[in-house]
């Protein structure tokens, strides 16, 4: 299996070895800690597992509690809140080597028909994607070559990503830029038609490029770090039904860090400018080094 989209299927496919127990793969790669998207999109698919199916994910909330180890298996454990009339709840603990690393709830939704609808039109205009470069192109681009580490991480990578503000490589360049960025993201191949596959996905990719708001202003998002980061917690609000392996533009900001904690924001739209999915996450940034 080669393509990255099937991989994250693959990864997403959990094992149930009990009743609302379930088994997910980690892979082994040269990470500090599991990359936090993907135990909060496996926790979702254990959760919504646990449902009928017929109730899409209308939020989650979720805080990241110690950092996971690569290579080493995760187990959801489900625990079902409520199952009313309308709205599904479930709690889920995600436990590697009998220690918590993660909790979320989840609540589902019946479909209901409008009463009324309104939105906030996207802050800007962006360009189309495909008119902006893959972030391959813009290192190759930068540095001439791409290193081999860059190469194995692009060639694992599910999701084709494009920054709407060509990227910043100096210090220089990130002095007075705002605490905003811009990113169009679709998955890299297809991924079937389940819904909450692609629900899931997208809360895997919801956590790799939003934190980038609040580094915006310090330091370039590529190259040497001066700070280590790391989610603490995570929420999502999912407005519309879509799909993953299409284009959606994340728009995301920083309204505040202080305190060695970032606040981002993010807003997901479709290419009609429809508000898709709404995700809050505080992140915490330590300086390397003391």
């Amino acid at each position: 299996m080669t393509n990255p989209a099937e991989r994250l299927i693959d990864l997403l496919d959990l094992e149930q070895i009990e009743v609302d127990i379930f088994r997910g793969r980690s892979p082994q790669e040269s990470l500090q800690r599991v990359f936090g998207g993907q135990v909060a999109g496996q926790a979702l698919v254990a959760a919504g597992r646990t449902t009928d199916r017929e109730r899409p994910v209308h939020s989650l909330h979720a805080y990241f509690l110690r950092p996971g180890r690569p290579g080493v298996p995760i187990v959801y454990q489900v625990e079902r809140v409520r199952d009313g009339r309308s709205f599904t709840t479930r709690r889920v603990s995600a436990v590697q080597q009998g220690r918590t690393i993660f909790n979320l709830t989840a609540s589902f939704h019946l479909p209901e028909e409008a009463s009324f609808e309104h939105q906030l039109a996207p802050s800007r205009d962006v360009p189309d994607p495909e008119t902006l470069p893959t972030v391959t192109e813009e290192i190759r681009e930068h540095l001439g070559t791409m290193p081999e580490a860059l190469q194995r991480m692009a060639r694992r990578q599910p999701f084709d990503i494009r920054y709407v503000d060509r990227l910043r490589w100096t210090t220089e360049e990130v002095k007075g830029a705002d605490p905003r960025s811009a990113v169009w993201m679709r998955a890299v191949g297809p991924l079937g038609d389940d819904p909450l596959i692609h629900t899931c996905a997208l809360t895997y990719a919801s956590d790799m490029t939003l934190l980038d708001a609040v580094r915006i202003p310090v330091e370039p998002l590529w190259g040497p770090r001066g700070f280590d980061m790391a989610s603490l917690d995570h929420a999502m609000w999912f407005h519309r039904p879509f799909r993953t392996d299409e284009w959606f533009l994340y728009d995301q900001e920083s309204p505040v860090a202080t305190g060695g904690r970032g606040l981002a924001r993010g807003r997901i739209y479709d290419r009609a400018g429809q508000l898709l999915v709404s995700v809050v996450q505080e992140g915490l940034f330590r300086r390397l080094g003391g």
